[in-house]
């Protein structure tokens, strides 16, 4: 497993008090008072705008982000963030069209830009990671918000905080 390592600061670009991270940490604020850019020197990490890995989510991989608001577009400064381990084997996920894995359901190994079009389904409210790490966005072509699933079973996105949002299209986290 690849090791990662970011490192966050109070101010943008870079300034003010710093904390290095390697692992998940659910509650910066004992660390740092706020966070307003950082940089990744290995691995990747997902980073939320809430304590306990709730709210808006980032995908960061290795590089600078010396203001990650004005760049990611997230309404308040880094709160906690979870250490994606890197995969390097296959990738498996079924998703299904209703929540308990009810309804129509399709298996994926790779990217799936719109599953409208590929897949001819018109929602996805419950999947089942088996291989992997993935992204699901609420717009097809990979945009608007994201949502970070590690392997396992994601029986309802309604009771996980996300009532009303439709996911319409799924990536896979590789190495870079």
């Amino acid at each position: 497993m690849t090791m990662g390592k970011i490192i966050f600061y109070e101010e943008r670009n870079f300034q003010g008090r710093s904390y290095e991270c390697m692992s998940d940490c659910s509650d910066m604020t004992s660390y740092l008072s706020r966070c307003h850019s950082c940089r990744v020197e290995s691995g990747c990490f997902m980073v939320y705008d809430r304590p306990n890995y709730m709210g808006n989510q980032v995908l960061m991989r290795r590089g600078e982000y010396a203001d990650y608001m004005g760049m990611m577009g997230m309404r308040d400064c880094i709160r906690s963030c979870r250490m994606i381990p890197m995969h390097r084997g296959q990738f498996r996920m079924k998703i299904y069209e209703r929540e308990n894995f009810g309804g129509q359901m399709n298996e994926l190994m790779d990217d799936c830009d719109n599953i409208m079009d590929r897949l001819r389904m018109s929602d996805c409210q419950s999947c089942n990671v088996m291989d992997g790490h993935w992204l699901m966005y609420e717009q097809p072509q990979f945009r608007g918000k994201m949502v970070y699933l590690r392997p396992g079973e994601y029986r309802s996105f309604r009771e996980m905080g996300m009532s009303g949002t439709r996911f319409m299209s799924m990536r896979r986290i590789m190495d870079m």
